[in-house]
């Protein structure tokens, strides 16, 4: 019998490979400005036809040399490693060669390049990537690939391919997610001859982030940096949306980049996530964008095609670290107390305040010692329900109950500490799922007679408390441990309309302060306002000249 098993034919493995890099405009792009960022590109700029299957990209990089050009299409050709060693010292961001050469094979290619000082050659590309018509050309420095007719000899592909509309945002969110990375490159999209979108230079990916996300601001956001000495020169770059002032829906905006590209891991998503626990409100997720700048040798690029999946060394290790930076960021400080202002409430509360008169509050024993410096200190209770705080850039309002509810919930996290009680809470009537559920908490309950149950232990918190049975029953009704713990923490948090005096105000204030997520409840929501001295200056108008404030 003859053999079935045959060697498939050139043109085809060609094929297949080319599937697998190129498969949409996005990808097309994706490809085409990591070379240009690779060039080193600090300006690119995206022209796209969609309706004509045409793409163009130019930068402003190193450009390439008439024996580079000839050879940039070529099957596996790449500058950018040399030995299969190199498959784990990678710091560019193309390596396997295969992107050009598969867009010859699907397209028709043509590349006009020139050095910084040399003289400039076009290269028009035939399929699997020859040179077949080179010619000198006039360009300023840099590079521009020309991509026309985009799977024209695949036109099962196009038709399997989304709406034009759908496409155009998938290469919005490609170049979003490589901007990110690459702060520091000025881009600008055309799409059908008219300037679709631009994004400016900036500092840091979190300067750069309300570009993207319009409605988050600059103060609505915390940059960390840390260089770690494990794995040596590695630094971890953290931007969180501060969950008091703005989260998502979805989990779309936690990203995770190594080494200036955007990947899916799993792993570190996760821990993201659970880092955020117990911050935001229900169903609501953060805005975390993580960039990890480590050694090659702790990745393995080299898992799909679209290098978007890698594998990473010593995940736990990462996933610690990860956890213990996010939780230093939410803390307060007295390296991050001065922050920017909370535009939107605080203009809404400045207009109310103008509208009615005033504040309208009364001081209470202010305290006009200043010789020991407190980084937050108690100066007034507005309605026995907000405390008024002074601190070095402004002033708080910090909601009393929410805030003694987030000191509480921490103490029940660290130590859960049920104890027992005599004579034993009764309660009448519960459903054996209800039975269940205090068991599963921990606490000692038992048959007391015809649907009688005894609770014979319950959590300290509850013991000096006259609704024991009523906090008890709250429990009763599901929910895991955490659960428990929230529900416990604010029945037994102060209550709005307590009157305070400045001593129990500023020992809430320096036990809030020394919590872990100082900046929501359990449940979400903020506990403190700011309003910086800035914001009071501009609300009073103390920079106006007295003179012509006088009509003088």
């Amino acid at each position: 019998m003859a053999s079935t098993i045959q060697a498939l034919p050139t043109e085809v493995v060609y094929l297949i490979t080319a599937g697998e890099v190129i498969d949409s405009f996005a990808s097309v792009v994706r490809e085409l400005v990591e070379n240009s960022l690779d060039a080193g590109a600090t300006r690119i700029v995206v022209y796209l036809w969609p309706q004509q299957w045409r793409v163009h990209v130019t930068d402003n990089g190193c450009g390439m040399n008439l024996e580079d050009l000839q050879q940039a299409a070529t099957a596996h050709s790449t500058s950018k490693i040399r030995s299969s060693d190199d498959l784990w010292k990678i710091n560019s961001l193309g390596f396997r060669g295969e992107a050009l050469h598969s867009l010859t094979t699907l397209a028709e290619v043509e590349i006009l390049s020139r050095p910084l000082g040399k003289s400039g050659w076009r290269v028009v590309y035939g399929n699997g990537g020859k040179a077949m018509q080179v010619e000198a050309t006039a360009i300023a420095p840099g590079t521009v690939v020309a991509v026309a007719n985009l799977f024209g000899n695949c036109s099962s592909r196009r038709q399997g391919l989304p709406t034009t509309a759908q496409q155009m945002k998938a290469v919005q969110a490609t170049i979003h997610q490589i901007a990110l990375c690459h702060p520091q490159v000025t881009w600008q999209v055309w799409q059908n001859d008219r300037q679709w979108f631009t994004i400016c230079p900036a500092g840091t990916t979190g300067q750069l982030l309300p570009q993207i996300l319009n409605q988050v601001r600059q103060g609505d956001l915390q940059e960390v940096k840390l260089e770690l000495s494990h794995p040596p020169n590695s630094l971890l770059n953290l931007v969180i949306g501060l969950p008091d002032r703005c989260h998502r829906h979805r989990p779309d905006w936690v990203r995770v980049a190594i080494n200036r590209r955007m990947v899916n891991s799993p792993e570190i998503e996760q821990a993201i996530l659970s880092a955020f626990h117990r911050t935001l409100p229900r169903d609501r997720y953060p805005i975390c964008i993580l960039h990890l700048a480590i050694s090659p040798e702790q990745i393995n690029w080299n898992r799909n095609p679209a290098k978007t999946e890698i594998y990473l060394n010593e995940i736990s290790y990462w996933q610690e670290q990860i956890t213990q930076v996010i939780d230093q960021a939410l803390r307060i400080s007295p390296t991050n107390i001065k922050e920017s202002v909370h535009t939107t409430r605080v203009s809404k509360l400045l207009k109310a305040a103008e509208t009615k008169g005033g504040y309208n509050f009364n001081p209470q024993n202010f305290n006009e010692d200043h010789k020991t410096f407190n980084s937050l200190k108690a100066v007034a209770q507005v309605s026995n329900t907000y405390i008024v705080v002074e601190h070095p850039g402004g002033m708080w309002l910090v909601e009393q109950h929410i805030a003694h509810e987030r000191v509480l919930y921490e103490q029940l996290c660290d130590e859960w500490q049920l104890v027992p009680i005599e004579p034993p809470t009764i309660l009448y009537q519960l459903s054996p799922a209800q039975v269940s559920q205090l068991q599963r908490i921990g606490l000692d309950i038992e048959p007391f007679g015809e649907q009688l149950w005894a609770v014979r232990t319950l959590p300290a918190m509850l013991q000096q408390r006259d609704d024991c049975a009523e906090a008890i029953l709250e429990l009763s009704w599901g929910g895991d441990l955490q659960t428990a713990q929230v529900a416990v923490a604010c029945r037994s948090a102060i209550r709005n309309g307590t009157p305070m005096n400045l001593q129990e105000m500023q020992t809430l204030l320096d036990n809030w302060q020394r919590t872990r997520n100082p900046r929501t409840c359990p449940h979400g929501r903020p506990i403190y306002l700011s309003l910086e001295e800035s914001a009071l200056a501009r609300f009073f108008r103390r920079n106006w000249v007295i003179g012509k404030s006088h009509g003088i």
